[in-house]
């Protein structure tokens, strides 16, 4: 969960606009924490940040997206705080639930026992987990088909890898994934890009191959950008033409690798297209941000939903970028100064040099996707069975 230092004037604006996401901006009072406190009236909604903290074009960013559009439609008040570490989330939620917060987030599977033991202790208090599942009458557990969006990420990688006539394309057939932590939840993502892969070899008599590698087996495998560049760097080297990754801030390496060498990356969970410019085919979506602003709103309307709540690409939850033209992420980042019209153009000559027939195919699997004609497998069920 890499902070982008070309990113300070559009991390703040885009907060005003809802349009990507980014930490809490504006001036407000300091906390213990050290950390504005937005300003509102009476709802407030307290979220707990994870590794990586806000700026970090992705995960935490994606939550803080939707707690900014419910600020500008309900005038919510709302604090977030970073924890430095993995350990000091308990207190950071319990820190909100004893100020009265109406609504209290933790972002991130590993602060799963943190709510299980607040949410027990705080039963008047409503709250959401991101990424994981407590079963409790006052937490909502919001979580992603993620196995879903990298399908297509997949299909688009094998459908693509074909095309050595394509600028930054080899003739190897060589894709990769790049993940942060190696645990389960990151294997939904490999396991989804992977079955992506051998669909299009299946469907195509074609034989791409995937190389993996991850970053560490701690959280701070989801922050270093130096190992992200050194793996992708052995991947190109080694045939790799396109790499997918599902590692936080240690995509920023990835994106630094594939303009170095010229090949291409797909981004995570935010739209990464122009962190890179020209180099970032699409970014696999991960709308942290509607689930985020869904619960806000179910909670200010009392119509909150503990249990489980899936978001895939039927919900909108998951999906990828535009493969053609630009998304509203790119148009501020231009509109701001942090990319160039050179540098959107860049990146709209990259989409255009996907082949139309492959865009098609990737609209068509979607669709087969959603009505269940294709059946996406997940890692996560199919290791507890």
């Amino acid at each position: 969960m890499f902070k982008f230092k070309r990113s300070t004037a559009l991390l703040v604006t885009i907060l005003m606009l809802g349009i990507i996401v980014a930490g809490c901006a504006g001036g407000g009072n300091q906390t213990e924490e050290g950390v504005p406190n937005e300003q509102g009236e009476n709802f407030k909604v307290g979220i707990v940040l994870s590794s990586g903290g806000k700026g970090d074009k992705s995960f935490n960013d994606s939550a803080i997206r939707g707690l900014e559009r419910a600020k500008k439609e309900f005038d919510i008040e709302y604090k977030y705080i970073e924890p430095k570490e993995v350990s000091a989330a308990e207190k950071g939620l319990r820190f909100l639930a004893q100020n009265g917060y109406d609504l209290v987030i933790g972002v991130g599977f590993m602060q799963k026992d943190a709510v299980d033991k607040v949410s027990k202790e705080f039963k008047d208090t409503k709250f959401a987990l991101i990424d994981d599942v407590v079963k409790r009458d006052n937490v909502a557990s919001l979580t992603f088909k993620e196995h879903e969006g990298s399908f297509l990420a997949g299909a688009l990688s094998a459908l693509l890898t074909t095309h050595e006539e394509v600028k930054g394309i080899n003739n190897e057939e060589v894709v990769g994934f790049l993940g942060g932590m190696n645990m389960p939840l990151i294997h939904k993502f490999e396991l989804g890009y992977t079955s992506g892969v051998e669909y299009i070899n299946k469907q195509e008599g074609t034989n791409v191959k995937v190389k993996i590698a991850y970053a560490g087996t701690s959280p701070s495998a989801f922050n270093n950008p130096a190992k992200g560049k050194e793996i992708a760097l052995s991947q190109y080297d080694n045939g790799a033409d396109i790499i997918y990754h599902a590692s936080g801030g240690t995509g920023g390496g990835l994106f630094k690798a594939a303009a170095k060498t010229g090949n291409y990356a797909i981004g995570v969970d935010s739209d990464q297209d122009w962190v890179q410019p020209g180099f970032v085919l699409t970014s696999m979506l991960k709308q942290v941000d509607n689930a985020v602003y869904q619960t806000v709103k179910a909670v200010k309307n009392d119509n909150f939903q503990a249990g489980v709540q899936e978001f895939g690409l039927e919900e909108e939850g998951v999906g990828l970028t535009p493969l053609t033209g630009v998304g509203p992420t790119v148009k501020s980042a231009q509109k701001l100064g942090d990319i160039t019209k050179e540098d959107v153009e860049d990146i709209k000559k990259m989409k255009n040099r996907i082949p139309e027939d492959i865009k098609e195919r990737i609209m068509d699997i979607r669709k087969k996707i959603i009505s269940g004609e294709i059946e996406v497998p997940n890692y996560l069920k199919q290791s507890q069975e």
